[in-house]
């Protein structure tokens, strides 16, 4: 896991030249990059969720295109239209830019459900449909969608089925004091998004993603990941809980983390680590938890500090 492990630190270092003092959003960044996953940055405007996406795209050569969401926006706006070409008489398809390596979607939930939608196939079968006609996107596909959880006034909530598609959900932050004033005097000529190099292929970043299929999963852990998603669905304060799919992302998630700190085997310290950005945004809290502000991520902490963790067995 060495080779897997100085990939991934390659890429932290390469976008920490850029993002400044998220060292640990910027590694669940490359968790669900090499987890080959989706990833919702969730923030107040500022604190660099574009900046972080562009990072990832130029660090490993990717094609990048950037979606801004507007409430007038279609959805053949994002997946493509078929025009009608006169000289030859035939319809040629135009791809749209959801047709990229890494597509950033900026203020995803300022779009209509109808155009939300128009991810979904993308984001789940790395496929578009349109007119009958499917069209493969190119790997390494990922789509980080950012949205404001401030400002409500002209957005639209995203529906549970997309929500679930996100293998994570981050939160930058904003910076300490030391933090914002290097990032002063890193701007104070050009951005360093602007000098940032490319420090990995697309054809290492795949085999790196196929690499960390191979981490060994106790079943102990494995019971334990399983456990702590069930959980989640009888919790007293939870409307609905999380799905099959919430256990399979921690389940991979957990293996790329391992790989990260030069690991071949899962400890129930990564679920622990990763279950809350795992998680939290497939709970919908009940009505009368809502009323007292009990936040998903505090459900799924306490889920954590009651579900025993598994202790060591000895291999045969």
């Amino acid at each position: 896991m060495s080779d897997v492990q100085e990939i991934a630190n390659r890429l932290v270092d390469n976008v920490e030249r850029v993002i400044v003092g998220k060292r640990a959003p910027v590694q669940l960044t490359v968790l669900g990059l090499l987890c080959q996953g989706h990833i919702l940055i969730e923030d107040v405007p500022g604190v660099g969720k574009t900046v972080l996406a562009k990072s990832i795209a130029k660090s490993v050569g990717c094609q990048f295109q950037r979606i801004q969401f507007t409430p007038d926006m279609l959805p053949t706006d994002v997946t493509g239209v078929s025009v009608y070409n006169q000289k030859t008489r035939e319809f040629e398809f135009r791809p749209g830019p959801i047709h990229a390596q890494i597509v950033l979607a900026d203020e995803i939930n300022r779009a209509t459900p109808k155009t939300q939608s128009a991810l979904l196939e993308a984001m789940e079968e790395r496929q578009v449909t349109v007119d009958g006609k499917t069209y493969p996107l190119k790997p390494p596909f990922m789509v980080l969608a950012t949205q404001n959880p401030i400002e409500y006034e002209g957005t639209f909530p995203l529906p549970e089925a997309q929500l679930d598609r996100f293998l994570l959900r981050i939160r930058l932050g904003y910076p300490d004091k030391a933090e914002e004033i290097e990032i002063l005097d890193r701007q104070q000529h050009v951005h360093p998004l602007e000098e940032l190099g490319q420090v990995l292929g697309v054809e290492e970043l795949l085999e790196a993603q196929q690499a960390i299929k191979d981490i060994y999963l106790d079943t102990l852990v494995k019971e334990y990941i399983v456990e702590v998603v069930r959980q989640t669905r009888d919790h007293p304060d939870v409307y609905l809980g999380a799905s099959s799919r919430g256990a399979l992302a921690i389940y991979r998630l957990c293996q790329a983390r391992a790989a990260l700190f030069g690991r071949d085997y899962v400890l129930p310290d990564d679920v622990k680590a990763l279950a809350e950005s795992a998680l939290s945004h497939r709970i919908i809290v009940g009505p009368a938890a809502r009323i007292k502000d009990i936040e998903p991520a505090t459900i799924v902490q306490d889920i954590l500090d009651r579900v025993p963790v598994p202790g060591a067995q000895v291999r045969a």
